[in-house]
């Protein structure tokens, strides 16, 4: 059974410094050295030994060349157990670069008109700081621990997606904070296909000879209309089955007066069976491709589409007995909370770390309104995330 007492309670003073400290530091995806070097800072200055402290290097194989690799802190135990994981990732979006966090009572905004406060995620980074710092001043005794700040989260899971796994150290039990309540136990979210599809067109005068054009905007309008009328834009039900696709992104044309030769769309499709997300990315590629066909010049040519689709992160969902979930359980309801398990929606870090045989569990610290001018952080989440995180790095 975990551990579910701990001899110290974290510094909460500290944890807040911690937290006001890093929202401040500007880190969108690919630029998260600043914060990740205020973190080796603080380890270092808390006793961690300089060799426990690396960077892989994720940022070589992540989709855009960042300013560095994943953090990880690595130390062996003092007690025989198995290996612990603390993660969160480190970056923002980028309407949280110039963050200037405030406080009001025992809410976090930011002060800076126009911008996010960044507590998605550094106040994640924060708890799992708070823990490790912690633990290193007081000398806790402690299973062997990986503390990992995952970098481009926010871009696509790129940091889990690509991390170095065996710099991890083998943990069997792994624990993941990112927005939310401290008490909302993630033990399962939705997978995702991402699709670039390119429209190719033939290009004419638009007034003086359209009927020589292949008008790439129409062959895309064809082709989302046939999936809104059919029910496969926006929530899918087909029978029972589920899932949600969107087109979030569409761009071409350079003038009114030609008949535009390309257009491209970026798409996703989400569901937690990954059968049915299969047949939504092939309903998806035929409906471009019948659209094609409706739309020809007077010479009978058509276009054509170039489709790429790419898995951007895979079902799951943890059971109940996973000793991840058993383990953060008991860490909520030792402070008076009741855990609520939910599955979301969303991708997650905790999406590829269990696809690569680290199942793990998601938990909130107080964030509110990410990716918003309305972010806020709420202090008393915020506290007992660090008491949660605490606990279960202590076992």
């Amino acid at each position: 059974m975990p551990n579910t007492t701990t001899p110290i309670e974290p510094n909460l003073d500290r944890a807040f410094d911690l937290v006001m400290q890093l929202m401040a530091i500007p880190g969108k995806s690919g630029e998260e050295q600043a914060a990740a070097e205020f973190i080796i800072e603080r380890l270092k200055a808390a006793g961690a030994p300089a060799d426990a402290i690396r960077f892989d290097t994720a940022n070589r194989r992540t989709a855009i060349a960042g300013q560095t690799g994943n953090l990880i802190l690595k130390l062996p135990g003092t007690v025989r157990a198995p290996r612990r994981m603390l993660s969160s990732h480190i970056d923002t979006v980028p309407i949280c670069v110039g963050s200037q966090p405030k406080r009001k009572g025992n809410v976090v905004t930011s002060a800076a008109p126009g911008t996010g406060l960044g507590a998605d995620n550094r106040a994640g980074a924060a708890t799992i700081l708070s823990a490790a710092l912690t633990i290193l001043e007081n000398k806790l005794p402690h299973p062997p621990l990986t503390f990992v700040w995952f970098i481009q989260e926010e871009i696509g899971l790129q940091g889990s997606r690509c991390v170095n796994k065996p710099m991890l150290g083998s943990p069997k039990l792994a624990f993941n904070w990112d927005g939310g309540a401290p008490h909302k136990l993630t033990i399962g979210a939705t997978g995702g296909y991402r699709m670039t599809i390119d429209v190719q067109g033939i290009a004419s005068h638009a007034g003086g000879a359209p009927e020589h054009g292949v008008s790439a905007i129409a062959i895309a309008s064809i082709a989302i209309a046939e999936l809104h009328r059919g029910g496969w834009h926006g929530l899918i039900q087909q029978g029972k089955q589920l899932g949600t696709s969107n087109v979030g992104y569409i761009h071409g044309g350079e003038a009114t007066n030609v008949v535009t030769d390309h257009v491209e769309l970026r798409v996703e499709a989400r569901s937690h069976d990954p059968e049915f997300r299969k047949e939504m990315q092939k309903t998806i590629e035929d409906a471009f491709q019948r659209a094609v066909g409706e739309v020809q010049n007077i010479d009978g040519q058509t276009g054509e589409v170039i489709i790429t689709s790419n898995l951007q992160y895979e079902s799951f969902v943890l059971a109940d007995d996973e000793p991840s979930v058993v383990a953060a359980e008991a860490a909520i309801r030792a402070l008076g909370l009741e855990p609520e398990k939910a599955v979301v929606n969303g991708g997650l870090d905790a999406n590829w770390l269990t696809a690569r045989g680290i199942p793990s569990v998601t938990m909130g610290c107080g964030q509110r309104n990410p990716h918003t001018v309305n972010e806020t952080l709420d202090l008393d989440d915020f506290e007992n995330a660090c008491r949660i995180a605490l606990r279960l790095a202590v076992g």
